[in-house]
């Protein structure tokens, strides 16, 4: 049985607020660094210029902002989430976006005001200067990527096509980096300059190639997964087993997901977040996942013996952040794997436990789960049947109340389609349950 620390915090900076905290303290120390850069690197040739200048200094800022919000740092993603960071990287992106917009237009408008020509002639002038050619470049990629990122686009690309166009960031970034190079009036305006910007952008991308690229690398390497069992669950859904070496030492609670790739079995580019279905107690991992794409279609036909790559595990959805003696978690469909982790994880406290599914025939992983649930002296309640059925929506807050009449005094865990989490949280600030109580992550990458 797998065993992890389940602290009780009262009264206490919760972790993700204190992860918030470092966070921003971070972002508006160096904004404040930024504004003394400016003002002490003097005006630009004119008015507008100086603006402009103002601008691109806050654009490689937000660049910078945007790698450490993709790095997968442990300690901000544990906290935070990767959901949560991966949406602030979406709307820091489009602010990027405007910045570097208004930037350009100013720089143009700028020379043209000073050499009393057209903005067009001024354009085509500027792009025979490398400096300002790159930053065009970078500004091109980052319209580009804006524009596939918009919703109504994003939709109708596949994960794998928008990915990839998504990873031409980098070579703006690249280009953005060159372009502010050359461009001493801000790079290499004074010694602490040079040197803080120097600074920042290796921390920025060393953070991003050590997230991203070495510790997945090293730790395939050191522990070198692969697939133990394959297990059917039902028609639609199978548990896949992973053993490997020194697994005792992986960073891993119950709750986490892991981004999951089978070289030989599937492309290396086609991965999916599948959460952790068991806890992981050193001995191996587990993945349950129901067939409903070409990726998880097919891990019913992996060969045992075959190679995994994992990256992770990554998550805040986990009871780090328990504040409660209390515990509700709620669970539809396929979102009951890491609730089923997390109540083998679950050593203490009294727990709760919402199962929304259509029948009880689509119930995955139920005798487990009941199992579980009896043997810390829970309480179970298999919600089936059909949205809009009976009349009362089946997580609003009468009907919360009802299952639970406790519930301001529990700490509540949702994992579920998007619907259904939407519902339930509508439901429990109905009920005003503490925000620090409520916890719900989106396993997706995008």
């Amino acid at each position: 049985m797998a065993t992890a620390s389940n602290t009780v915090r009262r009264g206490t900076v919760l972790p993700v607020d204190a992860a918030r905290w470092a966070m921003w303290t971070f972002v508006i120390a160096n904004a404040v660094i930024v504004e003394v850069l400016f003002l002490s690197a003097g005006s630009g040739k004119n008015g507008v210029l100086t603006i402009a200048k103002f601008f691109g200094l806050h654009a490689a800022l937000l660049m910078l902002f945007q790698l450490l919000l993709v790095a997968r740092m442990p300690w901000l993603d544990r906290r935070i989430g990767m959901d949560r960071l991966t949406v602030w990287h979406r709307w820091v992106g489009f602010l990027l976006l405007w910045t570097v917009l208004t930037h350009a237009t100013l720089v143009v408008l700028g020379y043209a005001n000073l050499d009393d020509a057209s903005m067009g002639k001024t354009f085509v002038a500027l792009s025979g200067v490398p400096a300002s050619l790159l930053g065009m470049l970078a500004a091109a990629v980052i319209v580009v990527i804006a524009v596939i990122s918009t919703r109504p686009l994003r939709r109708r690309l596949r994960y794998e096509v928008w990915h990839g166009l998504h990873l031409l960031l980098y070579v703006a970034l690249g280009l953005s980096f060159v372009h502010q190079l050359e461009e001493t009036t801000t790079f290499a305006s004074s010694a602490f300059a040079t040197a803080y910007w120097w600074i920042l952008w290796l921390l920025a991308f060393g953070a991003l190639l050590t997230g991203r690229v070495a510790m997945p690398l090293w730790r395939n390497a050191y522990h070198r997964f692969s697939v133990a069992a394959v297990v059917p669950e039902s028609d639609h859904v199978v548990s896949v087993y992973i053993t490997g070496r020194h697994l005792d030492k992986l960073p891993a609670r119950a709750g986490q997901f892991c981004i999951w790739r089978f070289p030989g079995h599937n492309h290396w580019w086609l991965a999916n977040p599948f959460s952790l279905s068991a806890a992981p107690g050193g001995q191996g991992l587990r993945l349950t996942a129901k067939a409903a794409g070409n990726v998880s279609a097919g891990l019913r036909n992996l060969p045992v013996g075959s190679r995994a790559f994992v990256e992770g595990p990554y998550g805040a959805f986990t009871s780090l952040h328990r504040t409660r003696p209390g515990t509700l978690l709620i669970a539809g469909g396929v979102g009951i794997t890491p609730v089923r982790a997390m109540l083998e994880e679950q050593a203490t406290g009294d727990v709760v436990v919402l199962y929304r599914v259509r029948s009880e025939a689509d119930a995955v992983l139920l005798n487990e789960v009941r199992d579980l649930v009896a043997l810390r002296g829970g309480r179970l309640h298999l919600l089936t049947g059909r949205t809009g059925e009976g009349g009362t929506p089946p997580f609003g807050p009468d009907s919360l109340h009802r299952l639970v009449p406790d519930i301001t005094e529990r700490d509540v865990y949702v994992c579920g389609p998007p619907a259904m989490t939407r519902a339930v949280l509508a439901g429990l600030r109905d009920l005003r349950v503490p925000a620090r109580q409520v916890h719900a992550e989106k396993f997706n990458l995008a």
